[in-house]
């Protein structure tokens, strides 16, 4: 029998209750088969990769198995490229199908049968209504829709027109065969839906073999049954769909999943529309499908996330039957406790601004110890090379600080990190505009690693890199892809694409970072300290050019502090 829950054992979700109870009663034989069906009309996104754990996950739970299976029931809009992608998203992701990779179009013929079946049983009729005379003939939620004025050929006619559908005789559009259920039902779904649509163009699997298409509701339920899934898991939208789902399967007596429905995942200040990522990609507001400020998975392998911090945020966030918006805020949450663990920590100098220290000797080159992870004592530690002139974050100079301001300024000391103590004595500026162009410094070489023998303390602790040994790179800030947090919040009329963050992506050249990052790794991760999570960019970057995408920022105090100013102009 299923167990209760204890704090050592987490709670159910309604949908693991459900498998549990199948299990427990010995339904299906105790046998789990889900499956992950995406259409290939584009990239999966972050709402594709919490299906992917949900029926990946659950089967792996339960003993059984996942099928992938391809919804390539509309040529017009799908592509080789998409299918190829899903499925190395879906590997990246951490899940495999083994041999259970399968396609609708698999089932075009099969699926062509059954619509005979029910031809011949008087259960589906040709219909040459307009698309927009179907949908006017369909009523509303309060009132009934009206029968066809073909809804009752006889059923050799509707063989006989069907066939021809099948072989092109008929121009596209121009008919389509639906089941015949009833016009006065309450639930919309159920009024003589669409099964076929007449559509001459070529898949990418079948060529021109067929020119009509079936629709998803008649398709999916029957290749599920082709394939003895037990349960059908699908998002919270199809849940209407369901007594059509179950009508067909009863109306052929075929095997019959269970089909489940949860709730999307939603998330702020993004787009969860595949119809509208196309038309961001498409419109050139983002560059492809792998920015990395989309959603998608392949943006988001990109920028660096993690697939195990991805898995961590589907399984934190639950499974339910509410929809909700969950917080961008908890993604990077997750994001950020993988990282923390994992990413070496580096030191790079985004804004530089030079530092010369004067009583350091010309020439000299030591070489101090940093820690490489101190979440990790197993990554071991790396030289730093220090030498006269540094690099130093523009942000951590003030000429007049504010106050609560604790790292440099004019006859301030601060620790530079595994270094030394610096005090600055001067300032050198730009002549014409004023802008501080270089600082000069003295140290203290009794402060070697950070600390003093006097015991002294200071409140600030900055990164820096050696001039004479840091790499250039370029480095690419990623925020928020709208600037507002719910899409639905914009006003009807207007376009959603104006609200468009101008600042999701800044582009810093020049940036200084330390010399052992020039031979980094095209997708590996790291932690610029102080600054945030970073990832080589697996495509700009050039073999001792790196290009780095920022993952996602650090939560601490020297930043909200750093924001606070901005805001009161400080």
């Amino acid at each position: 029998m299923t167990q209760p829950s204890t704090p050592e054992t987490p709670s159910l979700n309604f949908i693991q209750e459900i498998m549990a109870a199948d299990r427990d009663a010995n339904k299906w034989s105790g046998r789990v088969n889900t499956r992950f069906p995406p259409e290939p009309n584009g990239y999966l996104h972050i709402g594709h990769a919490k299906s992917i754990c949900i029926n990946f996950g659950l089967a792996r739970e339960f003993g059984g198995v996942c099928n992938l299976r391809f919804d390539d029931t509309n040529p017009t809009k799908e592509d080789v490229e998409y299918v190829d992608s899903i499925m190395h998203d879906v590997r990246w992701l951490g899940f495999d199908w083994d041999d259970r990779l399968y396609y609708a179009s698999d089932y075009f013929e099969q699926l062509y049968q059954w619509a005979v079946q029910l031809i011949n049983k008087g259960k589906a009729y040709v219909c040459d209504l307009t698309g927009d005379e179907v949908r006017e003939h369909r009523g509303t939620l309060t009132a009934p829709g009206k029968n066809s004025p073909f809804r009752d050929r006889s059923v050799a006619e509707n063989l006989d027109l069907f066939a021809r559908m099948k072989a092109g005789e008929f121009p596209d559009g121009s008919r389509t065969l639906r089941a015949k259920i009833d016009m006065a039902q309450p639930n919309l779904n159920m009024r003589d839906p669409v099964m076929y649509r007449i559509l001459k163009a070529e898949h990418h699997r079948t060529g021109n073999k067929w020119c009509i298409y079936a629709t998803y509701d008649w398709a999916h339920g029957q290749s599920d049954s082709i394939e003895r899934i037990t349960h059908s898991i699908c998002t919270l939208e199809f849940e209407n769909h369901r007594p059509l789902y179950d009508w067909y399967l009863d109306e052929l007596d075929l095997f019959h999943p269970q089909q489940i429905e949860f709730a999307r995942l939603n998330l702020t200040y993004t787009v969860m529309s595949k119809r509208r990522l196309l038309e961001l990609v498409t419109g050139n507001h983002v560059r492809g499908w792998d920015d990395p400020r989309m959603p998608t998975l392949a943006g988001m392998r990109r920028r660096g996330y993690p697939p195990e911090a991805i898995r961590n945020f589907c399984t934190k966030i639950g499974v339910s039957k509410t929809d909700s918006m969950i917080e961008m805020s908890v993604l990077e949450g997750a994001v950020r406790d993988d990282l923390n663990k994992k990413a070496p920590r580096v030191l790079g100098v985004l804004r530089p601004l030079k530092v010369v220290i004067d009583n350091y000797p010309e020439g000299q080159v030591d070489e101090l110890e940093a820690i490489n992870n101190p979440e990790d004592e197993s990554m071991g530690t790396r030289k730093l090379p220090f030498a006269r002139e540094l690099y130093i974050e523009r942000d951590d100079f003030r000429e007049d600080p504010p106050k609560g301001y604790y790292r440099l300024s004019p006859g301030k000391e601060v620790r530079l990190r595994y270094a030394y103590f610096v005090t600055c004595k001067s300032v050198v500026k730009d002549p014409k505009t004023g802008e501080v162009t270089e600082l000069h410094c003295t140290y203290d070489p009794a402060t070697r690693g950070g600390a003093a023998p006097d015991g002294r303390k200071v409140q600030g602790t900055i990164h820096w890199v050696s001039a004479g040994h840091a790499i250039d790179a370029e480095v690419r800030l990623y925020d928020y892809l709208f600037r507002i947090p719910d899409l639905a919040e914009v006003p009807p009329g207007e376009d959603y694409k104006s609200y468009i963050n101008p600042e999701s992506l800044v582009v810093l050249q020049g940036c200084k970072l330390e010399p052992g990052l020039a031979k980094a790794e095209p997708g590996s991760r790291f932690q610029f300290e102080r600054q945030g999570y970073f990832c080589v960019d697996p495509v700009d970057s050039k073999p001792g050019t790196p290009v780095f995408n920022r993952t996602v920022s650090l939560k601490d105090s020297w930043a909200k502090i750093e924001k606070g100013q901005k805001k009161k102009g400080g």
